[in-house]
């Protein structure tokens, strides 16, 4: 019999409490790392650079400086590991950093486009199981699907390897991004992953690169298009409402750039092994090779979340700033400058407020 002092609690609850409480005392239960920036796709709005995507790589992390990142963040107290790219299958290492990974207990979540996987790679996974899998679905046709990654047969790759992971029941969800050359197919995508019996969710924002290009916006909704699609979707137009009555008398009253998680709780390290707060803000960084993951979190990084910005900026004081998308890091992909802010993420956050938020304020 279960003990009644014992309180059920479900692992949503237990995850919520323990990041509020790592919140609280600045633990790094949260990172995100990525294996290499290479891919075997050509996704036109991506945010890493081609350049980074099809060039040999000589200088990422090698095996022995993953194992030692993998101690030294472990040891700093994270649990909650992602694991992306580019696309991870493309070392040929990859499973020897995943084991490593896995060997010192840290919870692994796994970004993929799924199209390198084979029998004897998925064979490995069921015996070292990840936490979850989650694969890009860029469209419901091959014909949508081969659009957004610009290669014949991607899509058929893709299938393949969803329907590997699911003759091994491993944890799998499909996500994608609404784009102008994917927007008419995204209920066919949530119909597909409806009938293959897995969770489906999607991004309607996109970003810049990385290093400050704008060739993905072109491919971005403008925020009228995503509130129409939004407001349409059972599941999104609950969610906000609920969103705003969760938020709404939250005032974020500081001139602090960053109030996210990221520093906090949360990290990102990429390939050559360059840490900063996110995955989208990658300015400032830290060399790991250079230093240890202690000092740049406990120094390095304590400066960079303190950081106050220079001019009074309208999004310091308005009203939505708990439930808006602007950040330093989103930022910086727009303009290369931490405050200014995006129209773009400006209008559509004012969008949403109207559309779904119900109360007087």
């Amino acid at each position: 019999m279960d003990c009644p002092l014992v309180m059920d609690l479900g692992y949503g609850d237990f995850s919520g409490a323990f990041h509020k409480k790592a919140s609280e005392q600045r633990i790094p239960v949260n990172g995100t790392i990525e294996v290499t920036m290479r891919c075997n796709l050509r996704c036109k709005h991506c945010y890493q650079p081609l350049s980074h995507r099809t060039a040999h790589t000589p200088n990422e992390l090698t095996l022995p400086e993953f194992q030692r990142i993998f101690s030294e963040i472990t040891d700093a107290g994270c649990l909650w590991l992602l694991m992306t790219g580019g696309e991870p299958f493309l070392r040929p290492d990859f499973l020897d950093i995943y084991d490593d990974a896995k060997r010192k207990g840290l919870i692994i979540t796994l970004f993929t486009n799924g199209t390198m996987l084979t029998p004897s790679i998925v064979d490995h996974l069921d015996e070292w199981r990840p936490f979850l899998v989650e694969i890009s679905l860029y469209g419901a046709t091959a014909e949508t699907y081969e659009a957004v990654t610009g290669i014949p047969g991607s899509y058929k790759r893709c299938m393949q390897g969803i329907e590997l992971l699911q003759e091994k029941k491993i944890p799998l969800k499909l996500k994608s991004v609404l784009l102008t050359i994917n927007r008419h197919e995204i209920d066919d995508m949530q119909r597909l992953s409806s009938q293959l019996g897995l969770e489906f969710f999607y991004d309607p924002v996109i970003n810049g690169a990385i290093n400050g290009e704008k060739y993905p916006l072109q491919y971005r909704l403008s925020p009228e298009e995503i509130i129409a699609i939004e407001a349409k979707d059972e599941r999104r137009a609950k969610a906000w409402p609920e969103t705003y009555e969760t938020w709404r008398d939250v005032k974020i009253n500081t001139r602090k750039m960053y109030t996210c998680g990221g520093g906090r709780t949360g990290f990102h390290i990429d390939a050559f092994g360059q840490m900063s707060l996110c995955l989208v803000a990658r300015e400032p960084h830290y060399d790991l090779r250079a230093g240890s993951f202690k000092n740049c979190w406990e120094e390095f990084f304590t400066e960079v979340i303190n950081r106050e910005y220079e001019h009074d900026i309208e999004c310091i004081h308005c009203r939505l700033r708990a439930v808006c998308a602007q950040c330093p890091g989103f930022a910086w992909t727009e303009a290369m400058n931490f405050e200014q802010k995006s129209e773009f993420i400006c209008k559509l956050a004012h969008l949403r407020s109207e559309t779904f938020d119900k109360s007087d304020v």
